[in-house]
C-alpha cells in the first residue's frame, strides 16, 4: 500500500508547479477563518466540507455527514468504478463499437446499426476514426439497394433520461438523451447567420427538426437566441434577436431518440453513395421492466441475450481512458451515462439501475456505508443525487491506495490549467496544485480532490454548497476557503 501511495503521490507532484504561500488574512483558528469566508457567500447556502490529511486525520470537517444535491462530483463515482470494474481501459475499445449488418436476402435485406454503448461515434465530414462513413461504405460495397435502415440500440433497455433529471434539461445538448447507439454526442448544431435588419436569419442544420424561425435580425446589439420544443417531438422553435453583421452564432440542442437519428444519419451516408433505401427508418429498443433491469426487483440474475449476427463491418473506438478523462476534464454528461450503463452490463442488464449496483460494491470495498451516499443517474443532472462530504472524502482516500488511482487523477482538471477549473484559482497558491472534480447545478456547486498544501503534504477534500440562492454561484467562497486552508498545513 505504501508503494502504491507513493506512486499516487508522484503523480500529484508531477502535475503540481508554483508553491503555495499565505493568501488571504483572517482572524481566529482555521475553523472560524473558513467559516468567515463562506459566511460571505449569499445568505442561505448551506456548506459540506471535509479535509483530510493522508492516512485520514481531519484537519477541518463543516457538516461532513450531511447529504449533499453532489451535481457532477457524480462523475467521480462513475469513473472510479469504471477503473476500479473494467480492464483494457488503455486498450482500443473493441467491445463498443457500432457494428452494421444486412438481415434478410436480395433486394429484401435490411440495413441493422447496432450501438454497443460507445459515446464518440462520429458523422463529421472530417472524421478520422471511429466514422459512420466507414459503416456505410461497408454496406456499399455490398449492395446498391436495401430496404429499411433500423437503429438498434437494445444493448440498454430504453431508459433516455435518468429519474430526477429536470424536463427543461431534456431540449439542450446538457440533457440529450442517452442511448447505446450514440452518434455526433446526440446533439445537433445549428448555424444562426444574420440577414438584413428586420429579416429573419438564415439557418444551416442537418434537417432532423422541423424549424420554424421567429427570430429577427436587429441593427444593433448582442445575439439574444433561445430555441424551444417539446419533448419527444420534431419541431423546433427559433426565436429572439441578432445582430446585423454580426458573426453567425451557433446553438446546440439535443435529440430525443438517437437510434433514430443514427440510422437516419445512415441512410443520408448510403443514398449519397448510391445506395438506393425503397423502405423506412426505423429503430428497435428494448423497453425497461423493473423485473428484469431493476436488481432491487429482480428475483434472480437477468435473463442472457441472445448472440448477436454476425456484422458486415464494426468500428474499434479508441481507448476507454481518452473517454474516461473527456468526462472528468469536461464534465460529459452524455458519456458518463453511457458509462454507468456499461458498468451495468458486467452482472446486469445495462441499466442505471445495474451501474449504480457496480458502483455500491466498489464504495463498499472502500469502506463507505450505503447511506452516506444515493445516486440515480451516472452524471450529477438527477436532483436525487447524494452524497455526505464524508463518503467522498473516503472514496478519494480509497482510491489513492489502489493500482489505478494514478490513471484516476489524471482525468482530474488541474487548477488554472485545464478542464473545468482552466479559470479558477488562477494567480492564487493553488494554482497547479489542486486536481478536483467541479459540480454545478440549480443551487448546488460542488467540488472535490485532492491538494497539495503550502507544507507540500497532499489534502484529500470534499466540498458542497446546496440551496444557493438565484442565480449566484458559490464556488468563489469555496475556493477562498481552500486557499485558507492549503496556506494554514
Amino acid at each position: 500500500m505504501h508503494a502504491l501511495r507513493s506512486h499516487f503521490l508522484a503523480a500529484l507532484l508531477m502535475l503540481a508547479i508554483g508553491a503555495v504561500s499565505p493568501a488571504y488574512a483572517y482572524q481566529g483558528s482555521l475553523r472560524q477563518r473558513v467559516e468567515t469566508a463562506l459566511a460571505a457567500a449569499p445568505p442561505g447556502a448551506r456548506f459540506g466540507l471535509l479535509v483530510t490529511t493522508e492516512d485520514g486525520r481531519e484537519l477541518i470537517a463543516i457538516n461532513a455527514d450531511d447529504r449533499f444535491m453532489p451535481a457532477s462530483n457524480t462523475k467521480m463515482l462513475t469513473t472510479a468504478a469504471a477503473f476500479a470494474t473494467l480492464s483494457g481501459l488503455d486498450q482500443p475499445d473493441r467491445a463498443g463499437g457500432a457494428a452494421v449488418r444486412l438481415e434478410g436476402n436480395g433486394r429484401m435485406a435490411d440495413v441493422i446499426l447496432t450501438g454497443h454503448g460507445d459515446a464518440r461515434l462520429s458523422s463529421a465530414p472530417d472524421c478520422i476514426t471511429n466514422c459512420l462513413a466507414a459503416l456505410a461504405d461497408a454496406v456499399a460495397a455490398r449492395t446498391r439497394r436495401v430496404r429499411h435502415v433500423i437503429g438498434d440500440d437494445s444493448l440498454f433497455p430504453d431508459q433516455r433520461w435518468s429519474p430526477g433529471m429536470s424536463w427543461n434539461n431534456i431540449q439542450s445538448r446538457y440533457g440529450t438523451a442517452i442511448s447505446a447507439l450514440t452518434l455526433d454526442d446526440n446533439e445537433l448544431v445549428m448555424r444562426v447567420t444574420p440577414g438584413v435588419a428586420g429579416e429573419r436569419p438564415t439557418l444551416d442544420m442537418l434537417p432532423w427538426y422541423e424549424v420554424e424561425n421567429l427570430a429577427t435580425t436587429v441593427a444593433e446589439g448582442g445575439a439574444d437566441l433561445q430555441f424551444r420544443r417539446m419533448p419527444n417531438r420534431r419541431t423546433l422553435r427559433l426565436t429572439g434577436t441578432i445582430a446585423a453583421g454580426a458573426e453567425p452564432e451557433i446553438v446546440r440542442m439535443g435529440i430525443d431518440d438517437p437510434a433514430h437519428f443514427a440510422a437516419w444519419r445512415l441512410r443520408t451516408l448510403l443514398e449519397a453513395r448510391g445506395v438506393r433505401v425503397t423502405g423506412d427508418t426505423e429503430v428497435r429498443h428494448r423497453p425497461f421492466s423493473r423485473d428484469a433491469d431493476d436488481p432491487a426487483h429482480r428475483s434472480g440474475p437477468p435473463m442472457p441475450r441472445p448472440p448477436e449476427p454476425a456484422a458486415l463491418a464494426r468500428l474499434t473506438p479508441p481507448p476507454l481512458t481518452e473517454d474516461l478523462t473527456r468526462i472528468n476534464k469536461e464534465s460529459q454528461n452524455l458519456h458518463s451515462e453511457l458509462m454507468i450503463r456499461r458498468l451495468g452490463l458486467v452482472t446486469g442488464s445495462g441499466s442505471i439501475e445495474d451501474g449504480v449496483a457496480a458502483i455500491a460494491a466498489m464504495m463498499e470495498r472502500a469502506g463507505v456505508p450505503r447511506t452516506a451516499w444515493d445516486l440515480s443517474d451516472g452524471s450529477g443532472m438527477s436532483t436525487y443525487n447524494r452524497a455526505s462530504p464524508r463518503a467522498v472524502n473516503a472514496l478519494l482516500r480509497w482510491a489513492a491506495t489502489q493500482p489505478w488511482g494514478a490513471a484516476w487523477l489524471a482525468t482530474f482538471p488541474v487548477a488554472g490549467v485545464d478542464g473545468t477549473l482552466a479559470r479558477r484559482f488562477r494567480d492564487t497558491p493553488l494554482q497547479g496544485r489542486l486536481f478536483a472534480k467541479t459540480g454545478t447545478l440549480n443551487a448546488t456547486n460542488a467540488l472535490s480532490g485532492y491538494m497539495i498544501a503550502r507544507s507540500g503534504r497532499t489534502l484529500t477534500f470534499s466540498f458542497y454548497a446546496n440551496d444557493v440562492p438565484g442565480d449566484v454561484s458559490a464556488t468563489e467562497f469555496m475556493d477562498r476557503a481552500l486557499n485558507l486552508i492549503a496556506a494554514e498545513n
